[in-house]
């Protein structure tokens, strides 16, 4: 069905294929583009929109969702994910299509029916549907952390997953952020990344910033249990299986610890290989462009690395959550311990 779609609601939706097509009918090759004044202006606002994406206040103005003329507003949308893409930094990337995902579906609960709907089947949705495809809906719940999204919980019927009509809100914000998250990082000539370098030293300058602002400076004594003991382990020179070691490293790296005090930590390993050891942290962290964060309590306990758990651990659902609350509160002397669930 076509829709007519204004300047306006392009700009709140920089993915559809109209806003895309306008870009394309105003700007000429990216190198050339980026070298005038028109670029010079989209990736200032392309940098804007990395940094917002890293603040822990997410504000959206309902009336201007764009400041340069649309087709440069778009073409902002464009450059940061090609400045995230230079970075190299997966966890920047998760933040950016989280972010943008958000401030879309911020404006589309504003919209009357007939955009809504489009824009939603365009980012792979039907906003009417009672129920979704078993492949789509795992491709979707995968990021959804309540455990009604979980497959086992779900009424599956001749390979469709039943919807819930309040659901469907939560499934279309997934759907945007899975669009936005599509294809990146994105295969970015050398030359054009060494040209904005000095954009995204600013960003990658900010996103250490950020770091330290939601974790501080790396306290080892908060670390939750299960990680001291994975730690311990490896000093004492025993071999971690691939679980420990994936759990240890995404931990490290989202709390802010760089890949080499990371590889040094495993050189204390009875079998560690420095070229193989780099590969491992290197791909956990990142640099193969796909996500991957700590597990949750729940999967160590799968894994059966929950270990010495205490107080605190009977409170929380992820090792990070832990971290957290205990650099803030402080260490509490003499906590008793409780064995590990099995």
């Amino acid at each position: 069905m076509k829709v007519g779609l204004d300047h306006k609601v392009l700009v709140k939706y920089p993915f559809l294929k109209e806003s895309q097509d306008l870009v394309r009918g105003h700007t000429e090759s990216l190198d050339r583009f980026l070298s005038g004044n028109p670029g010079k202006s989209a990736v200032s606002r392309a940098k804007d929109r990395v940094e917002n994406a890293l603040s822990s206040k997410k504000q959206f103005d309902e009336s201007d969702p764009g400041r340069l003329p649309p087709e440069l507003e778009i073409a902002s949308y464009a450059i940061a994910r090609i400045l995230i893409s230079c970075t190299k930094e997966r966890a920047l990337i998760e933040r950016f299509a989280q972010y943008e995902a958000e401030r879309m579906f911020f404006y589309l609960q504003m919209e009357e029916p007939r955009i809504k709907r489009y824009v939603a089947q365009s980012a792979g949705t039907d906003p009417d549907a009672s129920e979704v495809p078993v492949v789509k809906y795992i491709e979707l719940a995968a990021q959804m952390r309540d455990d009604r999204w979980r497959l086992v919980n779900r009424d599956i019927v001749h390979g469709y997953v039943k919807v819930e009509a309040g659901e469907h809100d939560e499934l279309l914000r997934e759907c945007i952020r899975a669009l936005i998250r599509q294809d990146l990082p994105l295969r970015v000539p050398a030359a054009i990344c060494e040209s904005l370098t000095p954009v995204t030293e600013q960003i990658l300058t900010r996103f250490q910033e950020r770091i330290l602002e939601q974790f501080g400076e790396i306290d080892e004594g908060s670390f939750p249990p299960c990680i001291h003991a994975l730690i311990t382990a490896i000093t004492a020179g025993t071999n971690l299986p691939h679980t420990g070691r994936f759990a240890i490293t995404a931990f490290l790296h989202i709390i802010g610890m760089d890949t080499t005090t990371i590889v040094e930590i495993y050189s204390r390993a009875p079998d560690f290989d420095i070229e193989k050891t780099m590969y491992q942290v290197e791909h956990i962290t990142g640099r193969g462009g796909t996500e991957y964060v700590p597990p949750s309590c729940a999967t160590m306990r799968t894994y059966g690395l929950c270990t010495n758990r205490n107080k605190l651990c009977d409170t929380v659902s992820h090792p990070l959550t832990y971290y957290k609350i205990r650099k803030k509160r402080g260490k509490t002397p003499g906590e008793s311990v409780t064995p590990p669930s099995h």
